[in-house]
């Protein structure tokens, strides 16, 4: 069933709305979702400290992988549920489930030492309820805000994924600090706890007649083949997704583990390799800030193809800069690029998906960068222990610039348009 027939008694908004950046109902969605993004990096951390600690490096290893497999293999089906029951109720329920789990295993290890085994079955719980709650999640703006006001919301989105990744982890590390494992995993737990009041508290946007009842009647595995089909014949979301594909797949790799082999190699340091990783940030978060001031900018699907042909030649310019300023400001440059593609395609996909698909459309976006483009690590791996760093990037660099190009020969993207 979906969301707009339910019971929730919250009153339409506008299509043409207050700027997000002034309203409240976006900024309650904003906090919650800032909260819960913090509240993860804490756990991820002390999910990492708990399993060195309990195993071997091997152990700790695997059991911090765990969480990726239910997260990629059904993804899919949670982009099913959040368009069948609503991305409301499925975003709050996965909330409520994850604090339930932290703090419970929180509990026990201040109690007890239960060992590795509560450690790989909380990952695998947090995996599992990461598969639907982050395709709920990306339904979920064009039900708290005007279609003219979800690229705004991108870039809010954003700026909450930066400011979390910046303040997570030295907060995990207080945690672990003050009190181990389990003080770290409380305090997961209640940032987590936060973010579902706010929840609450968000007005949903009712859904015109036509987009409610196109989930509804049918099999969850007829909505599921019925949500691929609607991506692949789009005009816009189809070539859009093999864009996004080939970006993160020539993206992903040389800014993980590729990088840290070039900070090696070129005797940066982990110091270097952190400034390097700062200079990516910033320039992010940069374009992050441009498009929530903003809100909107012209010609969208040539920005967003714009951005990445660029962005692919300074991939490949990465490793070939003279020295640690260099590297920095070619960093900068990446993030500033890749940043602006990466909120105007998910401004993209918010605004020309009919939103009753927006759930199975998150799903596929979902599968793309956490199934396919991990992908490349390895290969990014394997490959600079071959040829080394300068290849491997070069090819990086023409594999993001593919999606590029993919998007610009799509007559769909490249016309596509902001709403006003």
């Amino acid at each position: 069933m979906s969301e707009a027939t339910t019971s929730v008694p919250d009153a339409p908004i506008p299509a043409a709305s207050v700027p997000a950046h002034r309203d409240g109902n976006v900024l309650r969605w904003v906090a919650a979702y800032t909260t819960s993004m913090v509240g993860d990096m804490v756990f991820y951390l002390a999910l990492s400290w708990a399993a060195v600690q309990n195993g071997t490096p091997a152990q700790a290893g695997l059991v911090t992988a765990v969480s990726a497999v239910p997260r990629a293999l059904l993804m899919l089906g949670g982009g099913v549920v959040a368009d069948r029951l609503g991305p409301r109720r499925v975003v709050i329920g996965s909330d409520a489930v994850r604090c339930g789990a932290v703090l419970a295993v929180a509990a026990l290890l201040f109690t007890t030492d239960p060992g590795l085994w509560l450690l790989a079955l909380l990952a695998l719980v947090f995996g599992t309820v990461d598969a639907v709650f982050m395709p709920a999640v990306g339904a979920l703006p064009a039900r708290i805000t005007g279609r003219d006001q979800l690229a705004r919301v991108q870039g809010m989105r954003g700026l909450a994924v930066r400011f979390a990744s910046v303040v997570g982890a030295p907060l995990g590390g207080l945690g672990v600090a003050v009190g181990g494992a389990a003080a770290a995993f409380a305090f997961a737990g209640l940032l987590i706890a936060v973010s579902v009041p706010l929840l609450v508290s968000v007005r949903m946007r009712t859904l015109p007649a036509d987009d409610a009842s196109a989930a509804g009647g049918t099999t969850a595995w007829r909505d599921l083949m019925g949500g691929l089909r609607y991506v692949r014949r789009h005009r816009v979301l189809g070539p859009l997704m093999v864009a996004i594909a080939l970006g993160d797949l020539g993206f992903v790799g040389p800014l993980n583990v590729g990088l840290t082999l070039l900070a090696d190699e070129r005797g940066w340091g982990a110091s270097g390799m952190g400034w390097v990783l700062a200079g990516f940030g910033t320039g992010a978060a940069v374009a992050a800030l441009l498009l929530t001031v903003r809100g909107r900018l012209p010609r969208a699907g040539c920005v967003a193809a714009g951005a990445i042909i660029p962005g692919a030649g300074a991939i490949a310019a990465l490793a070939q800069a003279p020295g640690l300023p260099a590297a920095v400001g070619t960093a900068l440059l990446i993030g500033l690029l890749t940043g602006l593609s990466g909120a105007m395609c998910g401004a993209l996909l918010q605004t020309q998906s009919d939103p009753a698909y927006l759930g199975r459309v998150t799903a596929v976006g979902g599968i793309v960068s956490l199934g396919i483009a991990p992908l490349s690590m390895p290969l990014s791996a394997a490959a600079i222990g071959v040829w080394g760093t300068g290849p491997v990037f070069a090819v990086s660099g023409v594999v993001c610039g593919l999606g590029g190009i993919v998007a610009l020969c799509a007559p769909g993207v490249r016309r596509a348009e902001l709403p006003k």
